[in-house]
């Protein structure tokens, strides 16, 4: 290709950049304490995503990638762990998990669902778009503990996530558990707090029938009384 015309391409790419720049102004906002996410939204609706949306652990690490189109997540979107790790792909033009990557017994949440199982139940838990992490940051990010550790006691205490999936695929409860020195309490919030995106689940199946399930997410208290993945 002749120079003059890589020149006026590059100018083209330029400049398409440049207006959309100017039209879908960047955002940034901190979810939980090491996560950011940036955004931009639109120049008439500055509360309405429009455009790349990007979220990172602690500044650097990739862990949401995408884009929105006037609100709405559209097109394939990756998700990431706290270490780079792939954990799910999204695609949200067709409502469908296209990947998602196999959990150990290492991880911070765990499943129950009030019958007992045999040997040849066939089982799936329940997910959500976003996956193991940025999925469920939402539910980290509302909560504060109703006080402050005392200097370096932050890790003496023991918290758990706890959210019911109903059948249909909805958030049913929230509550956090906190035992520590000198404290022990269950918390409940309403889950009308939430979105309705963030009331959205995958539900667990037993032999492929919808069943409701309760997630439990171990976690850590932070120095300023928010919780974080353990």
């Amino acid at each position: 290709m002749p120079f003059k015309s890589i020149l006026s391409l590059l100018l083209v790419i330029f400049c398409i950049n440049t207006c959309f720049c100017q039209n879908n102004p960047e955002k940034k906002n901190r979810l939980t304490a090491n996560v950011i996410e940036k955004y931009h939204v639109l120049a008439d609706s500055p509360n309405i995503k429009d455009g790349i949306y990007q979220a990172f652990y602690n500044r650097k690490l990739l862990i949401a990638y995408g884009n929105y189109k006037e609100g709405k997540r559209v097109g394939t979107w990756q998700f990431y762990n706290g270490r780079g790790a792939i954990l799910e792909t999204f695609d949200f033009d067709r409502d469908t998990i296209v990947y998602e990557a196999f959990e150990n017994r290492r991880s911070n949440l765990r499943y129950y669902v009030d019958q007992r199982l045999t040997d040849s139940d066939k089982t799936t838990k329940p997910l959500r778009a976003g996956g193991r992490y940025y999925g469920y940051l939402p539910y980290l990010a509302c909560f504060k503990a109703p006080f402050i550790p005392d200097y370096g006691t932050e890790s003496l205490y023991n918290v758990n996530l706890e959210l019911l999936i109903s059948p249909m695929g909805r958030l049913a409860d929230y509550k956090v558990s906190i035992e520590g020195p000198g404290f022990a309490q269950i918390i409940k919030l309403s889950t009308d707090i939430f979105s309705e995106d963030n009331k959205k689940f995958i539900p667990a199946k037993i032999n492929n029938h919808p069943v409701i399930c309760r997630i439990t997410i171990r976690c850590r208290l932070t120095a300023d009384g928010d919780i974080d993945f353990y």
